[in-house]
């Protein structure tokens, strides 16, 4: 089982860095105040304002500020201000070694599936959820409070509304995904988790119908959909299309391959890139319940 890092207590020290894209230190000002409000102190790293064209500061810089936070004891989570593009460039850089001795939370979506993958890689879970570029968004309250009572150890279970193309069943399994294109790219690399007996989220962004469907087939192909224990399928926002239309949806396109399996299927599970982004843990034993209802899920 991976190791779970101990809940949050009012008086933690938390750190905001920038593994990824830039962000401006007005970006995460809304961010201080809240985690401030939830009684903790935040420390900003060295990243944070840092810039390197659409970086976060050079590779090295990412690392070593992502580094410090990593070991340091008095820090008690690791929230990355915002996805885009650059965790992996950094991953294989890093020393979990410390970590491992000290686990504690880190949290994030997006781009930040890289190290939520590469963490479950090594055993331990992770939280893929609202990051504080987005505290503030509106429609984003239910998301923020769900990391909240996450990172403080409080239970949390989860609710969708049907969809005509769920696969009904219940499924137990430890949580594991996030977006799309980066597992797809994690396939084969050191920061690549399996997926046999548990249940995979996925959700992307800003992508073209045609590379979901070649996604998709990348992971059928890799066996990645095989031997699930069941699937969520999350947000896809802001698909594009060609000027011959590809003629399917992102849930129809994932339908298409999900439908070959007999594991249950979720679809419009509140996840990915929109304000309803809940917090799931990866790495946790979860149950799904997908019936004519909808689908519930839960931590076991």
């Amino acid at each position: 089982m991976p190791t779970t890092p101990p809940p949050l207590r009012p008086g933690d020290r938390v750190a905001i860095v920038c593994p990824a894209r830039k962000v401006s230190h007005a970006e995460v000002v809304a961010a201080v105040t809240i985690l401030t409000s939830w009684g903790l102190e935040v420390v900003l790293g060295d990243t944070v304002t840092a810039e390197y064209h659409q970086f976060a500061g050079p590779d090295e810089l990412r690392r070593s500020d992502f580094q410090r936070m990593l070991d340091a004891p008095d820090i008690r989570a690791i929230l990355c201000a915002r996805g885009g593009y650059g965790t992996s460039r950094i991953i294989d850089q890093l020393d979990f070694s410390r970590f491992a001795d000290n686990p504690k939370w880190i949290a994030g979506f997006s781009d930040v599936t890289v190290l939520n993958s590469h963490l479950l890689a090594l055993g331990h879970e992770s939280i893929h959820g609202v990051m504080p570029l987005l505290f503030d968004q509106e429609g984003g309250e239910e998301s923020l409070e769900s990391l909240r009572r996450v990172l403080f150890g409080e239970p949390v279970s989860y609710d969708a509304p049907a969809h005509p193309f769920n696969n009904l069943g219940t499924a137990t399994g430890e949580l594991v995904g996030g977006n799309l294109s980066l597992l797809q790219n994690l396939s084969g690399t050191r920061s690549d988790c399996s997926t046999p007996g548990r249940i995979l989220f996925l959700e992307d962004i800003d992508e073209y119908l045609y590379n979901i469907d070649r996604m998709m087939v990348h992971l059928d192909r890799t066996g990645k959909l095989q031997n699930l224990a069941g699937l969520l399928v999350g947000h896809f926002t802001d698909p594009h299309d060609n000027t011959i239309s590809f003629g399917q949806t992102p849930y129809e396109i994932i339908q298409t391959y999900a439908s070959k399996y007999s594991f249950p299927v979720a679809y419009g599970f509140p996840v990915g890139h929109e304000p309803q982004n809940m917090a799931l843990v990866c790495g946790r034993m979860a149950q799904m319940v997908v019936d004519a209802e909808g689908v519930r899920v839960a931590y076991v």
